[in-house]
């Protein structure tokens, strides 16, 4: 069982994890790995989908409250055999028989969980409880996808699993900050008082083809304007979204509970990433500075360390080879014609 404690520490678990369904050791029947993504409607949960769905042993179940997430992400799957869609809120509980859930559920950007901060708050207690619940009845490993949120602002640079960070607990942000580092507390817990097996993935920004088009990371990147946040000077690390799927299937597969940090470690001010997208995609685009939000982070850079260590996992897609592809699927959903 994985003992890797936040800290760094070794620890072992006394109690073992919940047995998983007979048919897992069945002599006679083998049978498919059924596997639960909630959120899986989303930008990133839909990507994994479409990897976890390549394998022919895997039987996939998506939870999905379409709050962010779209049916269309999913429309090459619906009608397959073994994939199933259900429309569920995670803040409700959820009987059904699964060997693995992929926790992904949750508003992730700015402009979604502080239009509904309660529900946000609630999406990441209350349903991560609920799942952790129905892990534990079934015998479920079940991998959450954290953020680089839960390091806040952070006084630590790059930031390694072991920074505690840097957070507003009241700020209008804290909802989805505070929220997952509370479900990563409730992951910890349910692993040492019931012996859940888990994964906790901090993933930092992520960009690719079916991002949402209102998100604020990469807002209008085939319109005329690209806005940029005052003051243009803060950081981010982008990973592309096959990085990212390959990086939780590596941390759902492997022996380590995390934290692990999955991002790409190449640092972009916000100024940078527009003269990129200048640059690549339409060099007449005119760059506005806008407002920022309180509480945005100054800098946010993943220390990869333990990924590449303990997954053998690290970012192969650059930031200049990304945008391309993502900007073709832009220009689709929008019906923009191609600028350069």
């Amino acid at each position: 069982m994985a003992t890797n404690s936040s800290n760094g520490e070794h620890k072992t678990t006394t109690k073992p994890p919940p047995m998983p369904s007979p048919l897992r050791n069945s002599k006679f029947f083998q049978s498919n790995m059924r596997i639960l993504v909630t959120g899986g409607a989303g930008f990133i949960g839909s990507h994994l989908v479409d990897k976890l769905m390549e394998n022919e042993k895997n039987e996939v179940i998506v939870a999905d409250n379409y709050f962010t997430g779209s049916k269309d992400n999913l429309k090459k799957w619906i009608g397959h055999p073994r994939f199933e869609l259900i429309r569920h809120d995670v803040t409700e509980p959820l009987l059904i028989e699964v060997d693995q859930i992929y926790h992904l559920a949750c508003p992730a950007s700015p402009i979604f969980y502080k239009y509904n901060p309660v529900k946000t708050i609630k999406t990441n207690v209350i349903g991560t409880l609920n799942m952790l619940g129905l892990a534990k009845r079934v015998g479920a490993r079940i991998l959450l996808t954290s953020t680089s949120e839960v390091y806040g602002d952070p006084l630590v640079h790059p930031q390694p699993e072991s920074y505690w960070g840097n957070v507003n607990p009241i700020g209008v942000r804290s909802c989805y900050d505070e929220g997952k580092r509370v479900a990563e507390t409730l992951m910890f817990d349910y692993h040492r008082q019931h012996g859940i097996e888990i994964r906790i993935a901090r993933i930092f920004n992520t960009y690719g083809p079916r991002m949402n088009i209102d998100d604020g990371v990469l807002l209008a990147i085939s319109l005329l304007k690209h806005f940029v946040q005052k003051p243009g000077t803060q950081t981010r690390s982008f990973c592309y979204v096959s990085d990212m799927v390959d990086g939780l299937i590596r941390l759902m597969e492997g022996e380590n509970t995390g934290p692990i940090n999955i991002g790409n470690p190449g640092e972009f001010t916000m100024i940078e990433l527009a003269e990129n997208v200048k640059e690549l995609i339409n060099p007449n685009v005119e760059i506005k500075m806008v407002e920022n939000t309180p509480d945005d982070p100054r800098q946010r850079k993943p220390d990869i360390t333990k990924a590449k260590e303990l997954l053998g996992w690290e970012p192969k897609v650059k930031l200049r080879d990304g945008l391309p592809l993502m900007e073709e699927d832009f220009r689709l959903r929008l019906g923009a014609p191609k600028m350069k």
